[in-house]
């Protein structure tokens, strides 16, 4: 399903008007677009598949952990349109030298969160994708974020982090492995 730039533009023409706003005069003429334009960025990630972003090398013999943390990204709350942003961490430790550029990475994160989510969903469909990809013999997910649902309205209760985390395969099995990635991700805080 494509991205209708047009309806975007209409359904925030109709909130403007529902704010009472005057769409004839001021600075609030051109919002409907300017906001339009701005979702067809923000949401991009609902037209691109993760999956595709993975590259496979083969490294012969690497078979030990790969992490990269503190992935900055900023998504959008599905239950209130409200941005929530934070950070990623990502460690795999690939199966028979199956490795893939650590940038690689950073996008596959890149890509969920330019989607309407949950940080829950997001959290373990990196993971999802990275197992399947990479068939690697362990993925572990970490993220850490903070929602302005709870920051702007509601609880507000600025500064609150939610953590979610995902693992598959050594990580769930291996509470060993699953230490030293953790001990990995939040060393030198």
């Amino acid at each position: 399903m494509a991205i209708d730039q047009e309806k975007i533009s209409n359904g925030v023409r109709m909130i403007l008007e529902g704010l009472g706003q005057d769409l004839e005069k001021g600075s609030v003429a051109e919002t409907p677009d300017r906001v339009a334009s701005a979702f067809c960025e923000i949401f991009s990630g609902m037209e691109e598949r993760p999956e595709e972003l993975v590259k496979i090398f083969i490294e012969e013999g690497y078979d030990e952990l790969v992490l990269v943390k503190d992935i900055p990204f900023y998504s959008m709350c599905e239950h209130h349109l409200l941005p929530f942003h934070g950070r990623a961490h990502v460690a795999y430790i690939p199966e028979r030298g199956r490795i893939t550029g650590i940038s690689k990475l950073a996008r596959v994160v890149e890509a969920y969160a330019r989607r309407l989510q949950s940080q829950e969903r997001m959290t373990a469909a990196i993971a999802d994708s990275l197992t399947a990809t990479l068939k690697p013999k362990g993925v572990m997910v970490v993220i850490e974020a903070e929602h302005l649902c709870m920051t702007m309205r509601g609880i507000k209760k600025p500064g609150s982090v939610t953590k979610t985390s995902v693992v598959r395969g050594i990580f769930r099995e291996n509470p060993a492995t699953r230490a030293e990635a953790m001990t990995l991700i939040y060393s030198g805080r």
